[in-house]
């Protein structure tokens, strides 16, 4: 329990623990003379306690705290401190598990899927039920190399030692070269329609924009109806930059919205499996909005269509060359 002034005026055994605090010594003393941690120290000075502080490497070596402070009374505040160290060495397990497998099964893969095509185009494969099963076993593994990328494309968003690279994304080339590329992947079933209605650059990773912007325009075809359109658009909204995919698909219910980005979740199983998809897409697109501190907004109505929109702070836009001149 602290005072305005952030003097302890209490603390149980557990908080002694978690900062090195001895009660009978350390009430009346300010918790930062106790507890120096500059992410601690710059938590209580913003007074923006809404959401919790994860404070890692507190007094010992490996513990994890979750703390959280709480206004009562009188210009008073209780501070609330968990152990999460455990909690987080399952989560690092379980990223290094997925990590490793997906590495140990990408080359097995590659093997395989080397030695089916291969026996595909050998002249003298005659039967018909012989190649149709190379076929199968083709798109098999292919799919599951897709799969095995994407779960370490996740891997890579999730590791906490990943810092972001930033860089200036040129995104006017980059909305272009995916218009290309959707061009390729329709081949000709659809009407694609490229809109650049802003010449700004943003503040980023080239890498990881490309692979969440090429997963919702490949999202966009692989569930557009033959002749539907999709429409790639790069334009600024309330001075904030705006990416966004709109298509006449088959839409997407409300009650399933909110889940969509969810690993593996799917809306229609079956279709999913049919159209190719992995189920890790719209997971990669919410991890690298998350790391741009952008925002992922989607709105759908069964058979209208959707708009996947990725909305960019204002501050990761760049200014144009004109802008920097005056």
């Amino acid at each position: 329990m602290l005072d305005e002034a952030d003097h302890i005026e209490w603390c149980n055994p557990l908080a002694e623990q978690h900062f090195g605090l001895d009660c009978t010594r350390d009430i009346g003393q300010q918790i930062t003379y106790m507890a120096r941690q500059p992410e601690f120290v710059q938590y209580l000075s913003m007074r923006n306690f809404g959401e919790p502080l994860i404070l890692r490497g507190a007094r010992q070596d490996g513990l994890t705290l979750s703390i959280k402070l709480v206004p009562y009374s009188v210009n008073k505040k209780l501070l609330i401190s968990r152990d999460n160290t455990r909690f987080e060495r399952i989560e690092t397990m379980r990223r290094d598990f997925v990590a490793n497998v997906s590495h140990e099964l990408r080359t097995p893969l590659t093997v395989v899927n080397g030695f089916v095509e291969t026996l595909h185009d050998m002249p003298s494969l005659e039967n018909d039920m012989a190649r149709r099963a190379l076929e199968l076993m083709g798109e098999q593994t292919q799919r599951m190399e897709r799969l095995v990328n994407d779960l370490l494309t996740l891997s890579k968003l999730d590791n906490a030692l990943n810092a972001l690279q930033e860089e200036k994304v040129d995104m006017v080339a980059l909305v272009r070269a995916l218009y290309q590329e959707g061009l390729s992947l329709s081949g000709n079933r659809h009407r694609l329609r490229l809109e650049l209605e802003s010449d700004c650059a943003v503040l980023g990773s080239t890498e990881e924009l490309r692979s969440a912007f090429g997963n919702l325009v490949s999202n966009a075809i692989r569930y557009t109806p033959q002749d539907g359109e999709i429409v790639l658009r790069w334009q600024e909204q309330g001075g904030q930059p705006v990416f966004s995919v709109r298509d006449s698909g088959i839409g997407i219910a409300p009650q399933h919205i909110p889940r969509l980005t969810e690993r593996f979740y799917r809306v229609d199983r079956s279709r999913s499996r049919e159209t190719g998809g992995t189920g890790l897409g719209l997971a990669i697109v919410k991890h690298v909005a998350n790391r741009h501190q952008a925002r992922l907004e989607i709105t759908s109505e069964e058979g209208k269509g959707s708009i996947f929109s990725i909305a960019f702070p204002a501050k990761r836009r760049l200014p144009l060359p004109e802008e920097t001149q005056t």
